[in-house]
C-alpha cells in the first residue's frame, strides 16, 4: 500500500508540473494586441497558401491568415479570411497579392498601397472590410506566356521569309552595286586630282561620306527592326513586297553606278582636253622665253622693223660672190 501511494502522489505531482508548463507557456505566447479581420476574394488560384500562413505589409508581418474557403458572394473566386494587427495602415488603397517563399512553394499574403491615402478600410467582426487581390508576376507571365511563344515564332517566320535565297540575292546585288558605284567614284576622284581640281575631289569625299553615312542608318534600321516585332513586320513586308526598300536599293544603287559611268565620259575627256590645252600653253611661254634669250633688247625696244622682202621698198638684193 504505501508502495502505491507513493507512485499515485510522484504521478500528481509530474501532472501539476505539466500543467503548469503548458499554463506558462499560453501566458507567455498570448497575443494581447488588437487584432482586425478582413476578407479578400482572389479569383486567381491559391496554390501553397495554407491557414496559418503569414500575412506581409511591405515585408513586415502583421497578421495570420485565420480560413481559406469558396466566396459565397462570387462564384469561382476563393475567399480568403486574415486577422491583421490593429496597428497596420490598412486603408481603402491596400491591395494583396500572393507572394511565395523561395523554393520551398509555400505562399504568404503580401500587402500595399496603390497610392497615399489616409482613410482607413472599415472592418469588423460581423462585415470584414474586403482587400481587392491583384495577380501576381508569376500568373501574369504564365498568362501571357502562350501569346509571347506565337508573337515569338512570328517572328522567327519573318527572319526565315526575310533571309529566303531570293532576298538574299537581292541583298548581295545591292552590296555589290553599291561596291562598284563607290569604286567609280574613287576612280573619278583619282582623275579630278590627276588634273588639280581639289573642288571635284572634295565633291568625291562628301559623296563617298554620304555613302557611309547612309549605310550607318541602314545598320541602325536593321537593329531597329531587331528590336520590335512589329516594326520589323512592317519592314520585312515592304521589304519583300515589289516595289519595296530592296528593289528601291537596287535601282538607287543602278541609278549611282550610271551616274559614275556618266561623270567618267564626260568630264575625263573634258578633263584631258584641259591638260592639252595647259601644255600648248606651255609650250607658247618656253618658245617666249627662248625668244627673249635670243634678243633681250626686245623687252625694251621691240623686235624692230623686219627686213624688207623682194618687191617691197628698200630691198637690196645679195651680192653674189
Amino acid at each position: 500500500m504505501e508502495n502505491k501511494s507513493h507512485a499515485v502522489a510522484a504521478g500528481a505531482f509530474v501532472l501539476v508540473v505539466a500543467a503548469l508548463l503548458v499554463a506558462m507557456a499560453a501566458w507567455l505566447t498570448r497575443d494581447t494586441g488588437e487584432h482586425r479581420p478582413f476578407e479578400i476574394s482572389s479569383r486567381e488560384g491559391v496554390t501553397g497558401l495554407q491557414v496559418q500562413a503569414s500575412v506581409r505589409y511591405k515585408g513586415v508581418t502583421v497578421g495570420r491568415v485565420q480560413s481559406i474557403a469558396l466566396d459565397p458572394q462570387t462564384v469561382g473566386n476563393v475567399l480568403i479570411r486574415i486577422v491583421v494587427d490593429g496597428t497596420a495602415p490598412i486603408s481603402q488603397t491596400t491591395f494583396a497579392t500572393l507572394g511565395f517563399q523561395g523554393v520551398t512553394g509555400l505562399a504568404f499574403i503580401q500587402l500595399d498601397d496603390a497610392g497615399p491615402s489616409s482613410a482607413a478600410l472599415a472592418s469588423n467582426d460581423d462585415q470584414p472590410g474586403r482587400i481587392p487581390m491583384r495577380a501576381s508576376l508569376i500568373s501574369r507571365l504564365s498568362d501571357q506566356g502562350a501569346g509571347l511563344l506565337t508573337q515569338l515564332d512570328e517572328v522567327t517566320q519573318r527572319v526565315s521569309l526575310l533571309l529566303a535565297a531570293p532576298n538574299q540575292k537581292k541583298l548581295m546585288d545591292a552590296v555589290g552595286n553599291l561596291g562598284q558605284a563607290a569604286a567609280n567614284i574613287s576612280q573619278f576622284a583619282q582623275h579630278a586630282n590627276q588634273a588639280n581640281l581639289p573642288v571635284l575631289v572634295q565633291e568625291a569625299g562628301a559623296t563617298l561620306k554620304s555613302l557611309h553615312s547612309t549605310s550607318d542608318r541602314l545598320g541602325q534600321s536593321a537593329d531597329s527592326v531587331g528590336a520590335s516585332s512589329d516594326s520589323f513586320k512592317r519592314m520585312s513586308d515592304r521589304m519583300s513586297e515589289p516595289g519595296g526598300t530592296l528593289d528601291q536599293i537596287e535601282q538607287g544603287s543602278n541609278t549611282l553606278v550610271a551616274t559614275g559611268q556618266t561623270l567618267n565620259a564626260t568630264l575625263a575627256p573634258r578633263l584631258s582636253r584641259t591638260a592639252d590645252d595647259a601644255a600648248r600653253t606651255v609650250r607658247h611661254i618656253g618658245r617666249a622665253v627662248e625668244a627673249v634669250n635670243d634678243n633681250p633688247q626686245a623687252l625694251l625696244l621691240g623686235n624692230g622693223a623686219g627686213v624688207p622682202g623682194p618687191g617691197e621698198p628698200g630691198f637690196v638684193a645679195p651680192v653674189q660672190r
